[in-house]
């Protein structure tokens, strides 16, 4: 088969080339997609709404923990089962993903549409803001029925080697998005409700083709009787993703934290510049999730198989792609902070703080992909207790005390706020890997010797 070949034994620039691109071509798009609604809204609702969508991050972020739980925990058993050839192990797989993903959605969704006005206020919602948040975070809600769905689905496709179709998947609902954002927003006059309606409905959108996909496209076969709880699959598919969760729930944490941290120390303008630039740092971001997803599958596929070799290829291949990608878009944005940050607002003093601010949260970004690099690896391979550890670095175990110590502690207020990201990013960066270069080599010695 084609997608045989890619995984085990294709050149691995080539191979990886084939899966990275389509997926970083889809999350950049979505990258650009969010920083395109992020500018509907503050042009169309204004920097209150701008806020509001600042405060419903946290919520999105805790949903989509959930959804990488599942998608990337099954991702990893069925890479590693294509390799060995085991189809019934892919398909169990896949049945527990949607029976799982399908229960979360539902009471995620009821809850927050029933609760919308107290989830709102507990993520930090001033009493200015609320009304953007509530009207944004209910229309929102809406399509938490599939979103999580569309993310853990996507994770199948590109573990199937078809990244070209979870690329069309986000790029359809992002054209929809933006299409609909205008409409509501500048047409009907919508506000911010029409902006979260205009995701929800692109969310269905992308649904759709999922659907699709698994009908009439993957070898995956849904059936009855795979739509059964299985307790070993749950529990390696829970313990390889939980480093994706952490991460993402952390992220979480961090937004609320910030949420009110920055109030504190700035007010709703400091919330507004977060907002901001929370969504340009997915513009460098995304790409490299893009290509860590490509990665993953031929790492799983290869580990499967027993070829170590192609690992070790893989792994130096994607971090030197991912650091020229990361450093090309710092620079991007280094060059020109103003004209970047102005096209979110017209705000002369929004525009010379973010601009100010974007240069100290970024100064690291550079070096991102071996952080994201060494924690792709450990989830390939299914070294859940080594991906946890990679997973809290980041925010967890450097950004939420040093975002504690230096505003307080050293007298710093709002910018110490701003310099814990450069500092968290660097030490995570730094730690991720040297305990890589030290672990990784030995345990692919370790599995090689398991082989024989």
């Amino acid at each position: 088969m084609n997608r045989e070949k890619i995984l085990g034994e294709e050149n691995e620039f080539s191979a990886l080339m084939k899966l990275s691109i389509p997926a970083s071509i889809a999350m950049l798009i979505n990258a650009i997609y969010n920083i395109v609604d992020t500018i509907f809204i503050g042009r169309g609702v204004g920097s209150l709404g701008i806020a509001g969508v600042s405060i419903y991050l946290p919520i999105q972020m805790m949903i989509l923990s959930v959804a990488l739980l599942i998608g990337i925990g099954t991702s990893s058993i069925v890479s590693r089962k294509l390799g060995k050839k085991d189809e019934e192990g892919v398909n169990k797989a896949c049945g527990n993903l949607f029976l799982l993903i399908g229960i979360f959605s539902v009471i995620f969704s009821i809850t927050g549409l029933v609760f919308t006005k107290e989830i709102v206020k507990m993520f930090g919602a001033s009493d200015a803001v609320l009304p953007y948040a509530a009207d944004y975070a209910k229309t929102m809600f809406i399509g938490v029925f599939v979103f999580p769905i569309c993310v853990a689905s996507n994770n199948i496709l590109r573990a199937e080697g078809n990244a070209k179709d979870a690329m069309y998947s986000m790029i359809i609902g992002m054209i929809a998005n933006v299409f609909l954002d205008y409409l509501f927003i500048y047409v009907f006059k919508w506000g911010i409700a029409g902006a979260g309606l205009a995701t929800s409905i692109s969310k269905m959108i992308n649904f759709t083709y999922i659907v699709y996909y698994f009908m009439k496209k993957s070898s995956v076969k849904i059936k009855t009787k795979y739509l059964r709880y299985d307790k070993t699959i749950v529990k390696e598919m829970l313990s390889i993703g939980f480093s994706a969760f952490i991460i993402q729930i952390s992220a979480s944490i961090v937004a609320l934290l910030l949420n009110y941290t920055l109030y504190h120390y700035g007010g709703d303008k400091a919330v507004s510049i977060y907002g901001i630039i929370f969504k340009l740092t997915l513009f460098v971001q995304m790409p490299l999730t893009g290509l860590i997803q490509g990665m993953q599958p031929i790492v799983g596929y290869s580990m499967g198989a027993g070829n170590i070799t192609r690992i070790k290829n893989t792994v130096k291949i994607n971090l030197i792609v991912s650091t020229c990608i990361s450093t090309l878009l710092v620079m991007l944005i280094y060059i020109m902070p103003k004209s970047i940050v102005g096209l979110f607002t017209n705000d002369t003093s929004l525009i010379n703080q973010g601009s100010s601010v974007i240069k100290i949260v970024m100064l690291i970004y550079p070096l991102l992909g071996i952080y994201m690099t060494s924690l792709g690896v450990y989830q390939s391979i299914g070294k859940a207790k080594m991906s946890l550890l990679l997973s809290m670095l980041r925010q967890i175990i450097f950004f939420i005390p040093i975002s504690l110590i230096l505003p307080s502690v050293f007298n710093l207020g709002l910018t110490g706020i701003w310099l814990a990201f450069p500092i968290s990013d660097f030490l995570a960066c730094l730690t991720a890997g040297l305990i890589s270069i030290k672990d990784f080599k030995n345990t692919l010695k370790k599995y090689q010797v398991s082989m024989q």
